[in-house]
């Protein structure tokens, strides 16, 4: 390729560090649309032969069912996907192969695969995060009066509904979603045309080659064409958050199943085993979704870095954008899957979700509520109270709503015996009726509007 310039070749170490083609290779199916959109143009231009663009087209259709059926050989002489499709397709038609990269560069070449790329991965993520948040929904509705603990500092602050807290990581999952389309509104402009990053003299049509690959147009700038990735890290950026959300579930779900909580046991499809306890069952999927996202914040920090005082417009640093955005949505894609299957075959206990309400108190807050709404009390007294009613349950080694009336009174004679009504596990989730709160009816009406949401994305 560096004939014309160079009288050696590349040394065996050049040729490796230089090549792309290990990992460039999963960009073919891009690199073939984007060619043949090109030369379409090329030809309705008249720049190119309507005949050579005939047989130019063609041979790459015969590349691509070649690579469909067979993979991408490497070579690491011919560097990168784009020098592998122009190689194999001049010895599939000739001298006229040579016509195709007429008004481009590599640069815009790849600028555009890695834009198609990366918006097709956005729409697959999209996908499975819509299959996760239908499990979630599902399950949900399936325990929308099931109580349990709602922690703070993981120790029990209030009753919550299991179907609350699943409905917490749906709205995760809906943000997470909405970084992505945005990523992708972002994205959806076509590098191609741009060239090495001037431009070029021909009379190209970037509006039509945009349209044919599914952009709303051409960029507008042909130095930041080539040199933009911040659709890459907006991916990665978007992908960081997401892989956070889902390690914050497999991080409960983790808890959840230990002895000392009990409150899931993992189906055998998510678990191991261990080589010496027989006895174990290791949550060990949930585990690695913890650890993912470890790497895919790793692999955001790593483009960062890269991309990092760059001058304009091509560096062979970016060159390495690919592998760290490759590897993140790999990952992604697989804790995905992983959190979709263990929140849809996870078997929940709802006894054992129950009896931890009653090691700490969880109704106390009820019980300065009352005081404020039907003593008439100021909360900040009303919580003083309630820190004594405590103190002494404590001592007793009573839940609240068994301490008998006369000890309530000894802290405060204002208490009366209606204050029980408030004190059950029950009547607490029952109570929490504001907008987005835990009450089972509130629960329920937003599993409805979510789902009626997720329909009408579909």
């Amino acid at each position: 390729m560096w004939g014309g310039r160079f009288a050696d070749g590349p040394s065996a170490v050049m040729r490796e560090i230089n090549a792309s083609i290990p990992f460039d290779k999963r960009l073919w199916r891009q690199d073939i649309a984007g060619s043949k959109a090109h030369v379409a143009m090329l030809a309705a231009q008249g720049i190119v032969a309507a005949a050579d663009a005939g047989a130019i087209a063609k041979g790459l259709d015969a590349i691509a069912a070649e690579y469909e059926a067979d993979g991408v050989a490497e070579d690491l002489a011919l560097e990168d996907i784009h020098m592998h499709v122009e190689h194999r397709l001049a010895e599939l038609i000739g001298p006229a192969a040579g016509r195709l990269h007429t008004a481009r560069s590599r640069n815009d070449q790849v600028a555009t695969d890695f834009r198609l790329w990366v918006r097709d991965a956005i729409d697959a993520v999209d996908a499975g995060l819509a299959a996760f948040q239908r499990a979630l929904l599902d399950r949900a509705a399936e325990h929308a009066d099931t109580v349990m603990p709602g922690f703070t500092h993981l120790q029990v602050a209030q009753p919550v509904t299991l179907g609350h807290h699943l409905m917490a990581y749906h709205a995760m999952a809906d943000r997470d979603r909405s970084r992505f389309a945005d990523a992708r509104a972002r994205l959806n402009r076509c590098p191609l045309g741009a060239a090495a990053l001037a431009g070029t003299s021909f009379p190209i049509d970037r509006a039509a080659t945009a349209a044919a690959l599914g952009f709303d147009g051409p960029t507008a700038n042909s130095l930041d064409s080539v040199s933009d990735r911040d659709f890459a890290l907006d991916y990665l950026t978007a992908a960081a958050q997401c892989a956070l959300h889902l390690s914050r579930l497999a991080e409960e779900f983790i808890l959840w199943a230990s002895q000392p909580f009990g409150f899931v046991a993992l189906p055998d499809a998510y678990s191991t085993g261990s080589s010496i306890m027989p006895q174990k069952r290791n949550p060990d999927a949930a585990e690695l979704v913890r650890g993912h996202a470890g790497r895919i914040v790793g692999a955001m920090t790593s483009l960062m870095i890269t991309m990092k005082g760059l001058p304009l417009a091509y560096s062979k640093d970016m060159q390495d954008d690919k592998p760290p955005l490759f590897e993140a949505h790999d990952l992604l894609a697989l804790s995905i899957a992983a959190m979709t299957g263990m929140v849809e075959s996870a078997a929940f206990v709802p006894d054992r979700m129950r009896a931890a309400l009653t090691a700490g108190h969880a109704t106390a807050t009820d019980l300065a509520d009352w005081l404020v709404r039907v003593a008439g009390i100021p909360f900040r007294e009303a919580h003083h109270i309630t820190g004594g009613v405590v103190k002494a349950a404590d001592e007793a080694g009573l839940p609240l709503w068994d301490m008998p009336l006369d000890a309530f009174q000894a802290i405060d004679p204002r208490i009366d015996a209606s204050v029980f009504d408030v004190l059950s596990i029950e009547a607490s989730v029952k109570s929490r009726t504001s907008f987005g709160g835990t009450a089972p009816d509130q629960v329920r009406a937003r599993i409805a509007e979510a789902k009626a949401a997720l329909e009408d994305k579909e």
